[in-house]
């Protein structure tokens, strides 16, 4: 025998997500590949307190390499012995480091940022939940390597059970002397499981290579266009903390939007940001926040975007089911429009827009004039009008308001950035005044119009240090909520001549 110690793995699965069949893939793969190996369990406790682990040890040495004879592997994890800890849950995680598991000097850890609520959780009088972000914390500064991303919306997406990304997240690691393809092989099986199981598989194993900066570069493929699955990919890899859900959702969100182009500029964005928040030691909330912030901000709506909405397959089934309770009836959806001058010039070149704006501005027409008409979206006209208009998102980064939209996004994250500098709680409140900016039309000429007086009596004061730090933080929530609470403005205007912003500016 040698000195060789075995690689110890931990498992933390929840009933239900297969975690014997984990293991049993694992033992498969690491007999098949020629090493002894030991697998136990240890049961979890009834009504989620607690997972079923599993222990494995596999001797890194060819069983036909030690002339007969078999190493002694343990039955239970000892504490601060742990090579690799893999947790389903992001608190099952947690629970890992608690109980000793997981050591700076050696454990690479795997885990799932997702969320299963415990009973004390669920059952607090107020919000029991525990902080994902401490959780977080918790891990990446217990383990030699943590890596962290929702396994259970990767196994969703993929119809696969999360054991499968599991799987596939181990091999990735490349800690175990077991190749990915002798991995897959264990998995084995055909039919649509073994197709899911597949494809969650290799999920598991691209998220943790993305991570750990393995696989990423492809030879010949430096300039080819962003796909999804690209900037899925590169989303998971540059944000693997709590922000990284919200940021995956928004490149969803803005490649349906506009394209994967548009999906690509989010994620640059993102990346002074992320900075910004390192700097201010906001720990991630800041670029969590910024970061579902910039997806809604970034998906304006406009007419190009109503035309989508209005003929979107989902909201004439929920109008069919829940407003009409059609069952096989025939029905008809009538929708009135209302666009005023302003909506009419969205889609036009900036160069053309502006001097029609500034017309319609001196003869009183803006806010005043508007073009009413009734289209039916279930008739075949009425469709093809809407459809013609949403096929028009290929113009839209050409026209006024995506060049009006584009400068408010950059200004607003530069005076995040800026905040950053002084106060982390500064920069988050600057970040949530985009709650004000929604909707369509006068909502959103509105809500705009509110965020510029806050801009310009509190933030851009504050910022030139003409305003006291905490003074300006209070000043900032109180004057957003009253915008929110009023939207026309006067609870603002009392608010901003209560904080003395007013005069001050005056």
């Amino acid at each position: 025998m040698t000195a060789t110690r075995p690689i110890t793995i931990l498992i933390a699965a929840l009933g239900g997500e297969g975690g014997g069949v984990l293991t049993g893939w694992i033992v498969n793969a690491a007999e098949a590949a020629g090493f002894p190996v030991q697998s136990t369990s240890i049961p979890g406790v009834a009504q989620r307190t607690g997972a079923t682990t599993y222990y494995i040890e596999i001797f890194p040495e060819q069983a036909s390499s030690l002339n007969g004879k078999r190493p002694i592997l343990a039955l239970t994890p000892g504490i601060g012995d742990i090579d690799v800890v893999v947790a389903s849950e992001l608190l099952e995680a947690g629970r890992t480091v608690l109980n000793g598991f997981v050591t700076p000097d050696r454990t690479y850890v795997i885990a799932s940022l997702s969320r299963f609520f415990t009973m004390d959780e669920k059952t607090a009088m107020g919000d029991g939940r525990f902080d994902d972000e401490k959780l977080i914390k918790l891990v990446q500064d217990s383990a030699k390597q943590a890596v962290l991303f929702d396994m259970t919306r990767l196994a969703n997406d993929n119809g696969a059970m999360v054991n499968a990304v599991m799987l596939g997240a181990i091999a990735g690691s490349g800690r175990l002397p077991i190749g990915a393809d002798q991995f897959l092989a264990a998995l084995g099986g055909g039919g649509r499981a073994g197709e899911a199981n597949r494809r969650g598989f290799q999920t598991g194993l691209a998220a943790v290579q993305a991570q750990a900066g393995a696989g990423t570069a492809v030879p010949g493929k430096k300039n080819a266009p962003p796909t999804l699955a690209s900037l899925e990919q590169q989303a998971s890899a540059a944000y693997p903390g709590a922000a990284q859900p919200i940021v995956v959702e928004g490149v969803r969100r803005l490649v349906a939007y506009q394209s994967a182009a548009y999906a690509q500029l989010y994620l640059d964005r993102l990346k002074a940001i992320a900075e910004a928040d390192r700097l201010s030691g906001a720990a991630g909330i800041l670029l969590k926040e910024t970061a579902r912030h910039l997806a809604v901000r970034m998906s304006y709506e406009d007419v190009v975007r109503v035309a989508q909405e209005k003929i979107s397959p989902e909201r004439m089934a929920r109008i069919a089911r829940e407003e009409l309770g059609a069952k096989g009836e025939p029905y008809s959806v009538h929708d009135f429009l209302k666009p005023g001058i302003e909506e009419l010039c969205q889609l036009l070149p900036p160069a053309i827009a502006r001097p029609l704006l500034g017309l319609a501005e001196r003869k009183g027409w803006l806010g005043r004039v508007h073009f009413g008409m009734e289209i039916n979206s279930t008739s075949v006209s009425g469709y093809l009008r809407f459809l013609l208009l949403a096929k028009l998102r290929a113009v839209r980064p050409y026209g006024h308001r995506y060049a009006q939209e584009q400068a408010q996004i950059d200004s607003w994250l530069g005076l995040i950035a800026d905040a950053a500098k002084h106060s982390a709680a500064l920069a988050l409140e600057i970040t949530e005044c985009a709650r004000l900016i929604k909707g369509y039309g006068d909502t959103h000429a509105r809500g705009l119009s509110n965020y510029g007086r806050i801009e310009q009596a509190l933030i851009r004061p504050t910022l030139a240090g003409r305003m006291p730090l905490d003074r300006a933080v209070d000043a900032i929530a109180s004057a957003r909520t009253a915008a929110l609470v009023d939207p026309e403005g006067e609870s603002l205007t009392r608010c901003l001549i209560d904080s003395g912003a007013l005069a001050e500016a005056a």
